[in-house]
């Protein structure tokens, strides 16, 4: 499960330390991350576990808010202690295995403590049950949950050109559209209702019929016209490959294609999100890892 390899050729206690907290990560990521993972390891190792203890601290933070037995007091207090965690880690103090690497990333990358800080701002929009008016509202959250995770991403991997990042963000919001869709059923029985109500009023998808899960002609055309909003955000968003390594272009090519594909089976049948969660089998994510490779050249 974890990356033993990096067990070899252990001079020092502290050098042991981080080899332990790598592995810790990479345990988290490989466990959680069930569409991400694939593209990690196609990362060179350094990057590889510094994306790996993003993905660590977001899944953390995420947690909280989805923890069914918390109290908006104690989330409250957990959410601030977050963001002191935080701000330790950016000064190189940390208490745990997660922020021992997400330390050092920070460092060696030039991750900014104002957008590990948004990454709380964003999940912190969750706490309490809530729906979207506008897409530019939703937009907003997009860009807090996920672009930014974009933006640091592409800080880890490196880039030729500071347009990467406001591409990065563009396909951020692309991939969690996609996940808007995927989820809108288990959402909206939380009470968390992301399609906005001026789209939702447009093709006249109530409420009540994604809590129920029922589908209609509207409901369709409401599936088709945010596709093909997510559609035209990827395919601006994953010029950022053109700006990046090559196995940084493999990492985003094989996770946006992930993502893609799941799109394509939404698309194809606007009911099933209703029904199950959309997702695809790990012979089909290998194949589009593999794809990933000869495309990036």
């Amino acid at each position: 499960m974890f990356e033993s390899q990096r067990y070899d050729a252990v001079a020092t206690q502290d050098e042991f330390d981080i080899v332990l907290s790598e592995a810790y990560c990479s345990a988290i990521t490989r466990a959680e991350a069930k569409n991400f993972y694939w593209g990690f390891i196609s990362l060179p190792a350094e990057q590889r576990f510094a994306i790996y203890a993003l993905y660590a601290f977001a899944r953390e933070i995420d947690d909280e808010v989805d923890d069914p037995h918390r109290s908006r007091a104690n989330l409250g207090v957990k959410l601030a202690a977050q963001r002191d965690r935080v701000r330790r880690c950016v000064r190189g103090d940390y208490a745990d295995p997660v922020m021992h690497v997400l330390s050092r990333a920070v460092e060696r990358f030039g991750i900014p403590e104002s957008e590990l800080q948004g990454l709380i701002d964003g999940v912190e929009m969750d706490v309490e049950p809530r729906e979207y008016a506008t897409w530019e509202e939703l937009r907003g959250y997009c860009r807090l949950v996920a672009a930014v995770v974009g933006r640091m991403c592409v800080r880890i991997f490196g880039y030729s050109d500071a347009q990467a990042l406001d591409l990065a963000e563009e396909l951020g919001i692309s991939l969690q559209l996609i996940n808007v869709l995927r989820d809108v059923r288990e959402d909206a029985e939380m009470g968390r209702i992301y399609l906005p109500r001026e789209d939702r009023d447009r093709f006249g998808v109530t409420r009540e019929q994604l809590r129920e899960g029922a589908s209609n002609d509207g409901w369709e055309r409401l599936v088709a016209f945010e596709a093909a909003r997510a559609e035209s955000l990827y395919e601006n968003g994953l010029r950022v490959v053109h700006y990046l390594p090559h196995r940084a272009g493999v990492c985003v090519r094989s996770m946006a294609g992930i993502y893609r594909g799941i799109l394509g089976r939404i698309s194809a049948d606007a009911t099933r999100p209703l029904r199950e969660r959309v997702s695809l089998s790990a012979r089909e994510k290998l194949g589009i890892v593999v794809r990933s490779w000869l495309a990036v050249r």
